[in-house]
């Protein structure tokens, strides 16, 4: 059956839509692994539990009738064929590990989501032109082990196997040595498989979306990032004897300057990000004026010449701050994403999928990274957000509507069809 030629079956592909219900359903009972007393998940990458979700979702795409393989870092790739299958595949996917007091969507969402797509082609005899894949991706979250988005950064070739497979966690097991216990190092070489485009839904993890009262997101890109040790040096001394104008007071240059930070993301908004989490304070004493002071920057924008920018901007105000006060002020670039935009066809998908679908929804950036960032380096990708309440996650009270978990899977499902579908 030829469902891109015919009128009437085009009439009947708008009107498809997915069982909210059973995707719901889904979510909650992969929840039942590791769920915690708060009502969230800890299910850390490659523990037991790791193992016990994947081989739930592995038995969900069997029985929908998907083949399954495994790469050597333990991605899963499920795959319901098409009519022809010497296409690359329409790929959607996230992952399944949590933070140690993770929530029930963040990654979840992604992957269930895809596997309800498949069930609901399955439940009205759709056949696609190119096959349709779901994948989980090992260790996104870098909660147990290094670096975060470990499965998909192996698969893009960001870093090798070598180096994913000697990471080790606090108790010294090995990213390698786990795997095997859990048996999922398959047989195929990470990267060693096709793909035609690239989409991820997901909670957005942030409050934009709800704060503006849409239902879906249309994820234009992810922010990129530079992180920084900065190091400002003084002199200890006794904070009664020694005269305020006579002080080398590490904290409160770094102050300044922590303050620049927030001034410099304010300036290259919308989407500048500046924030300093980590603060060390050197002695650390009641009555010791600090002699130096160690604290982070996180500084992000949506394109790396904004992020440059601020860059620039806060090494200026630290080179200035340092000749007023003569207190030497070190930065280091310790960590730096770029920005990752999404092809503007998969975008285009998400926003007329939406639209034709009658939900509100406006264009938005993720903050936060996902494995779609290193897809996006290998085939057109694109993603999809829902709002999540009060913007949290990475928390175990992360939580999200049904009517909106269903609304981001209709969205993937007329997404992935029009891409599926074209010869």
């Amino acid at each position: 059956m030829d469902m891109k030629t015919k009128p009437a079956d085009t009439g009947k592909l708008a009107d498809l839509r997915v069982n909210g219900e059973r995707l719901w359903a889904s979510l909650m009972e992969l929840a039942r692994i590791g769920a915690t007393e708060k009502g969230g998940v800890c299910r850390l990458a490659l523990t037991e539990l790791d193992k016990q979700g994947r081989d739930l979702v592995i038995g969900w795409a069997k029985e929908a009738g998907m083949t399954v393989t495994v790469d050597k870092i333990g991605n899963a790739f499920m795959r319901r064929p098409g009519r022809n299958n010497a296409l690359p595949p329409v790929m959607t996917g996230s992952h399944i590990d949590t933070q140690p007091t993770g929530g029930k969507f963040d990654g979840n969402y992604g992957v269930l989501a895809g596997i309800e797509v498949v069930r609901t082609l399955n439940d009205h005899g759709i056949e696609t032109e190119a096959p349709i894949e779901v994948a989980f991706w090992t260790n996104e979250e870098g909660s147990r082990f290094v670096p975060v988005m470990m499965g998909s950064g192996v698969f893009a070739k960001a870093f090798t196997l070598e180096h994913a497979y000697a990471a080790t966690d606090t108790e010294g097991k090995s990213v390698k040595d786990e795997l095997e216990r859990i048996g999922y190092i398959g047989p195929e070489e990470p990267g060693d498989h096709a793909i035609g485009s690239y989409f991820e839904t997901h909670i957005e993890q942030g409050p934009v979306l709800e704060d503006h009262d849409k239902t879906i997101g249309v994820v234009t890109g992810v922010l990129g990032i530079k992180w920084y040790d900065c190091t400002v040096t003084g002199m200890e001394a006794h904070a009664g004897p020694t005269p305020m104008a006579l002080r080398k007071d590490a904290l409160q240059v770094a102050t300044v300057l922590m303050q620049e930070v927030v001034a410099t993301a304010l300036r290259y908004g919308p989407h500048g990000r500046g924030t300093v989490g980590m603060v060390q304070v050197h002695p650390n004493s009641r009555n010791v004026i600090p002699g130096r002071v160690k604290f982070s920057m996180d500084m992000r924008n949506s394109t790396d010449a904004l992020v440059d920018a601020m860059d620039a901007d806060i090494r200026k105000a630290a080179a200035e701050l340092s000749a007023k006060t003569g207190l030497a002020i070190q930065i280091e670039l310790v960590s730096h994403y770029p920005a990752a935009p999404f092809h503007a066809d998969c975008v285009a998908a998400v926003a007329k999928a939406a639209e034709a679908l009658g939900y509100s929804n406006m264009p938005t950036v993720s903050g936060a990274g996902h494995d779609a960032v290193y897809m996006a380096r290998l085939a057109p990708a694109g993603m999809i957000f829902i709002p999540c309440k009060d913007g949290i996650s990475h928390n175990e009270i992360e939580d999200a509507k049904p009517e909106h978990i269903t609304a981001g899977c209709n969205v993937l499902l007329h997404a992935m069809l029009e891409r599926a579908l074209a010869p």
